[in-house]
Parts: structure tokens; sequence; C-alpha cells
């Protein structure tokens, strides 16, 4: 079914989630966008609940959509909350869509993960290997409820003709990351280690696992900006990948990290950690046909990352 673009000025536009990394992104892009951006406080909505997210959706009546709340962590957290994981963000997936769809919400966009991708993907990854293989399993938990979203979206479009999309992100960093040193993603907890062992003249850091495994890295304000020229333009059954366009090992990332950050010490490996998958790098051959482009090379975002990390870092004013 062919689709009218979507144009968002003017429009009723909720981002949920939008305390978070990817959330606080999405304002920043929008703001740009003429639109009436609405948000609504985790104190105030609960999205796990549903009945109060109904209610909120039949007071604010949003025209655009964009779900970008979720239960979010790195390989600890997925293990140490698999049920957390599992029903947060099943729970925030389901009610969203249902609410938008009985509000008569003209387009939402959800967003996925690179990591709903079976561990032993082709590389690089193309939408079709979705469902193709088993999951990795140090996040399953999260894949799972991730494809389930993406297949609601999926679903309401088959049965509804709700324009309902989703969209995969590479592992995204950038301002409002989780820079937590169990429970953040990589690049976040390792600018916050190798920053602390600098500042405390410490002449080691640890990396979790081999530092082998291959991880594309794109920066939030990137995936911002493709969510809504997708979200203005773009409509189909089927997800489609934003990435940065290549890829580096933990290792490399660890040594980049160290010569932007100015730590002149080495690292030391953790085996009794998880590797997780392999390599996880995205097919963007779909969004580069539609004439979208990445901006923020991986150098350039990992500085202004550190800058913001250290000023907002805990124990600063």
């Amino acid at each position: 079914m062919k689709r009218d673009p979507f144009p968002l000025a003017g429009r009723r536009v909720y981002v949920a989630g939008h305390r978070g990394m990817v959330g606080s992104a999405l304002l920043r892009r929008l703001a740009r966008e003429s639109c009436t951006i609405l948000t609504a406080r985790r104190e105030a909505l609960d999205l796990r609940d549903q009945a109060a997210v109904h209610r909120w959706f039949e007071a604010e009546r949003p025209e655009g959509v964009f779900l970008a709340a979720a239960r979010v962590g790195g390989i600890y957290a997925n293990a140490a909350h698999p049920a957390e994981f599992l029903y947060d963000n099943l729970a925030i997936a389901a009610n969203v869509i249902e609410a938008s769809r009985r509000c008569g919400v003209e387009k939402l966009l959800f967003l996925g993960s690179s990591c709903i991708y079976p561990r032993l993907a082709p590389q690089p990854m193309p939408e079709s290997a979705l469902l193709s293989g088993p999951l990795e399993p140090t996040n399953e938990w999260y894949a799972i409820a991730k494809i389930a979203g993406l297949k609601l979206c999926e679903a309401y479009r088959r049965q509804y003709g709700c324009d309902f999309i989703s969209v995969m992100p590479a592992n995204l960093y950038g301002p409002n990351d989780n820079f937590d040193l169990t429970s953040g993603h990589a690049l976040a907890a390792l600018l916050a280690k190798t920053d602390a062992a600098r500042r405390e003249g410490r002449d080691e850091v640890e990396i979790w696992g081999s530092g082998r495994p291959r991880r594309e890295f794109l920066h939030v304000d990137d995936l911002a900006d493709a969510a809504v020229f997708l979200m203005k333009s773009w409509s189909a059954d089927e997800p489609i990948n934003i990435g940065a366009g290549s890829d580096l090992s933990i290792l490399d990332l660890a040594r980049l990290i160290a010569e932007i950050i100015g730590f002149k010490g080495r690292f030391r490996f953790d085996p009794s950690k998880p590797d997780g998958t392999p390599q996880k790098l995205l097919d963007c051959s779909k969004l580069s046909a539609l004439g979208w482009r990445p901006r923020i090379g991986l150098e350039e975002g990992i500085r202004e990352t550190c800058e913001w990390y250290r000023t907002h870092r805990p124990g600063q004013s």
C-alpha cells in the first residue's frame, strides 16, 4: 500500500521515552520541525500500565508517535534482569502501539535494535536476516521483546491499515547515555572507565571479554535525524536498518577512546566475561538509496560525548 508523505509541521507528536538517550536526541531534532512535541514523565505515566496509557492517549490525541521508550542496558544488565528486560519492553511496545491504533494515530515509528539479528547473521546484516537463526544468548530477552514490537507494527499494518513503521539502529552512543560501569553499553562504559583511570592516575583499564568482537557505532543525533527523515518520507511493512557504515573491534574502540581522553596506560582483558555477538555491522543500502547518510564520524562523536560526560558525570556541579 502506497503511503503519502507525513510532514510533521503543525502536528502533535509524542516522544515516548523522552528522557533517555534516544528520546532526548529526538527532542533536539524535532525542535526544527515546527510541531507540537508531547512528552510524559515516567512518574506521571507508566507505559507498562495499559489503562493509564490509553487514558493519556485519549486526553492528548497525538497524531505521530516516536516509540523510543525501553528498558536498555549492556550484557550484564540483560543477564541480571532477564524478566524485567522481557516483560517491561513487551508491555511498553504493546501498550503504546495498541493505544496508538485505538486513538487514530496517523503514524508511529518503533525503535528496534541491531541486537535482534541472529548471532551469526551474514555481515553486513540485511533486513532479510531477521529470524533466520538463533539469537545471541547474552541479550535474547531484550531482543525477543524488540522483535515482538516490530512484528506488532507489521501485524497492525496488515490487519488495521495502520501506518506503523520500524527502524533498527546500530549500537548507539552520545549525550545522556548510561555510563554505568556494569549496566551501561560498551562504548559508554569504556569511556567512563578510561576517564576514571586517567583522573585517578591508574595505568590499567579492564576490558570485558577478548576485545575481538566488532561493533558498529552510530551517534544518537544521527539516529534521530534518520528517524525523523523516515517518519516524514518512508513507509513499508518490513523494518529498515540505520547504521554508520563501518565497524571496529572493541580493542580498537578502547584505543581510540584512550587517545581522545589522554590515557597512556594498558588494557587488561577479562576472559571470564562474555564477548557477545562476534560482529554486528548493518547493511544500510535501503536507507542509503533513499538519500540519507550519517554526518558524525566516530572520533568526532566520541570527543563530543567525552566532553558531555565530563560535564555531567557524578560529582560534577
